[in-house]
């Protein structure tokens, strides 16, 4: 299926390519989510009519994205859990768990975008952790995990 591209889309492509993909992903994901639209003849015409306007929408996430990535910056987020003598915790510090840590320090990200490429935390320690907040804009905060004796 051809779609035009509302929205950059991470391997795919940025506002307004024309681009082909599987039918069961643009129906499925891209359309629902508004990242895209089918490429029929009448919404290349008002694509092309609202580019100005999309094209300020997209500058304008980029700019608070870039804003919020400053801001996390400097966060610390702490958490405690139960921890044997070695330092390793009995469970994990998850995703979940840092979203609910930076949500109660006034930030709203969602664990999806918390990345974690090597797996949950098990053992105490401090840790700097990526949080995507943009396709373009990566911030970065520091996760430090204390043990409960």
């Amino acid at each position: 299926m051809q779609i035009i591209l509302m929205e950059k889309v991470i391997n795919l492509g940025s506002l307004g390519d024309l681009v082909k993909v599987k039918d069961g992903y643009a129906r499925n994901f891209l359309i629902p989510r508004g990242m895209a639209k089918r490429a029929t003849p009448a919404a290349k015409a008002e694509f092309e009519t609202r580019r100005a306007e999309l094209e300020k929408l997209a500058a304008e996430k980029l700019a608070a994205a870039q804003a919020e990535a400053d801001k996390l910056a400097s966060v610390v987020v702490e958490i405690s859990r139960k921890a044997g003598v070695d330092g390793r915790l009995f469970g994990s510090v998850t995703n979940a768990d840092i979203a609910d840590a930076l949500k109660a320090q006034g930030f709203t990200i969602e664990k999806a975008n918390i990345r974690m490429p090597d797996g949950p935390l098990k053992t105490v320690s401090e840790t700097p952790i990526d949080i995507s907040l943009h396709t373009d804009v990566i911030g970065q905060i520091t996760v430090k995990v204390t043990g409960d004796n």
